[in-house]
């Protein structure tokens, strides 16, 4: 099979999957002098070949290609890659447009196109991925030895996931997010028990005592005498 061509710049990845020669050089000229590293794929094969093989943090995908339908590909890397991919193609319809769309494309660039529209589209899109990357990473809250997965509902330490009750995920959840913050039992109850709650504090305490014994390192919750508890984040 053949190779696909690489470029020696080493800024963001794009990958352009464009069976039009022209139109695939042209913009991977274009995209170097704005300091991207590019490769350019000629076919859906060649384009798979790439993923492997430059890792790619975006991908300009063509919508006909010669061995492979664009849209295929697309829900290829979508089912199997989480990065951005923007469609080309001259085919310019709303009801093109928004079938590219809801098979996950994250932009759609009609031919012939701008240079600088497909510059800034690119930009644009990848300010969006990383904003939401960051999201999805808020949504990790490490502690001593691993990391709460909120989404998820797991805490994994040492990769080995931590056999928690949901009230004991939900406890150390609130304390995770106010680190180092000081709270009652009272507080503490209302919190991740709710007001309507008919049980006492030492509900609380049993539950820290859990959480002490089943985490690896428990001593990150810690006893403030004639107050509560608090939670103290691991140094980094």
């Amino acid at each position: 099979m053949e190779r696909v061509e690489e470029t020696d710049a080493d800024e963001t990845r794009i990958l352009i999957i464009e069976d039009e020669k022209t139109i695939a050089e042209l913009l991977k000229y274009d995209l170097c002098q704005e300091g991207f590293s590019v490769k350019c794929a000629y076919t859906g094969a060649q384009g798979m070949l790439g993923m492997e093989e430059f890792e790619p943090q975006l991908v300009l995908l063509d919508w006909m290609l010669p061995d492979f339908s664009g849209v295929d590909l697309l829900k290829h890397l979508t089912d199997n890659y989480d990065i951005p991919v923007i469609m080309l193609t001259a085919r310019g319809t709303i009801e093109d447009k928004v079938y590219g769309m809801s098979c996950g494309a994250d932009d759609y660039i009609t031919k012939p196109f701008d240079l600088r529209e497909v510059n800034i589209r690119i930009r644009a899109v990848l300010r969006r991925f990383r904003k939401t990357l960051g999201q999805e990473k808020r949504e990790q809250i490490r502690i001593p030895d691993g990391l709460i997965y909120e989404q998820e509902r797991t805490v994994v330490q040492d990769g080995v996931q931590v056999e928690l009750t949901p009230k004991e995920f939900d406890l150390l959840l609130w304390m995770a997010r106010h680190p180092r913050q000081v709270f009652t039992r009272e507080r503490l109850l209302d919190a991740v028990w709710d007001y309507d709650y008919a049980g006492d504090t030492r509900t609380v305490d049993i539950h820290i005592q859990r959480l002490r014994k089943k985490l690896r390192a428990g001593e990150a919750i810690i006893t403030v005498f004639g107050v509560g508890y608090k939670y103290v984040p691991e140094e980094t």
